[in-house]
């Protein structure tokens, strides 16, 4: 069973990701990561909650000590919410939209990754609490992929990660874009999701499933097996220089551009900057 989310739900959050995490639960696209606009978690399903459990994170200096489980019965099927200290409990029923708690930055997370809502499906008699197992999720979304030629200027840096100005949403606030996987013969470009190559595959959405190899900035970066995608041995190079590598996701504001994550490289805010992907 795929658990498809609606243009209504995603049009909550500005960002979403089913591909950029290195955790079992997003194999084969199984979990959506939802990025609010605000630390207020809004709830991205409707149903009743079951549970809520809390657990030990990953020890991390930029983290909290403890997670959070919320569970929700939507009937025929267990929706799965991680990452939100629960303002909810067993009883509870919630609506979309409304707030299930304040979004926690645990040690699950990576130092570039932002807060987010994690939400997965289970069915009904499948253990709900371990961390694989979800059913695969998929976007009844309008996706843009876009060309890139791997340049850019850097508008925003953190200690992990620089933004750059490229390449531009086409239409902020009507649909969702991506750095785009080459143009397939038949025209529109899929659009990539992952950590390349820092997580060990990533996915491409829209344009239906692929099978190809998936190119970017003019280099062959994996082969597509329908949506999911092996990243190749490649290294992402900017100026000149290997970064960790790229995250890639699907956003419809308008500050959208390409992340570099870069933890142990240093790029100040209007320097330019070429990206090549290198085999």
């Amino acid at each position: 069973m795929v658990v498809t989310l609606s243009e209504p739900v995603l049009s909550r959050y500005p960002r979403f990701s089913l591909y950029n995490s290195p955790y079992d639960a997003h194999d084969e696209g199984c979990a959506i990561d939802l990025y609010p606009e605000t630390n207020d978690a809004p709830s991205p399903v409707a149903g009743e909650v079951i549970s809520t459990r809390t657990v030990t994170a990953p020890e991390k200096p930029y983290a909290v000590e403890h997670d959070h489980l919320i569970l929700i019965d939507q009937g025929d099927r267990v929706a799965r919410v991680l990452h939100v200290d629960p303002a909810v409990a067993h009883g509870d029923e919630v609506a979309v939209g409304d707030s299930l708690g304040e979004m926690v930055r645990s040690g699950f997370f990576a130092p570039w990754v932002d807060n987010h809502v994690h939400l997965g499906f289970r069915d009904p008699d499948a253990n709900l609490y371990r961390a694989s197992g979800s059913m695969p999720v998929s976007v009844d979304v309008e996706l843009r992929g876009l060309t890139w030629d791997g340049t850019g200027t850097v508008v925003e840096t953190g200690e992990t990660y620089a933004v750059l100005d490229a390449p531009t949403h086409p239409a902020p606030g009507e649909c969702f874009a991506g750095i785009g996987a080459g143009a397939p013969p038949d025209g529109e470009p899929c659009v990539l999701d992952g950590g390349l190559p820092h997580y060990s595959g990533g996915g491409v959405l829209g344009n239906g499933d692929c099978e190809r190899p998936v190119s970017l900035c003019g280099s062959r970066v994996g082969v597509a097996d329908g949506r999911t995608v092996d990243w190749g041995d490649v290294t992402v190079v900017a100026n000149g220089d290997p970064i960790t590598g790229l995250s890639l996701f699907l956003a419809r504001d308008g500050d959208f551009g390409a992340k570099l994550v870069c933890p142990n490289a240093v790029f100040h805010e209007g320097e330019r900057v070429t990206v090549e992907i290198r085999r």
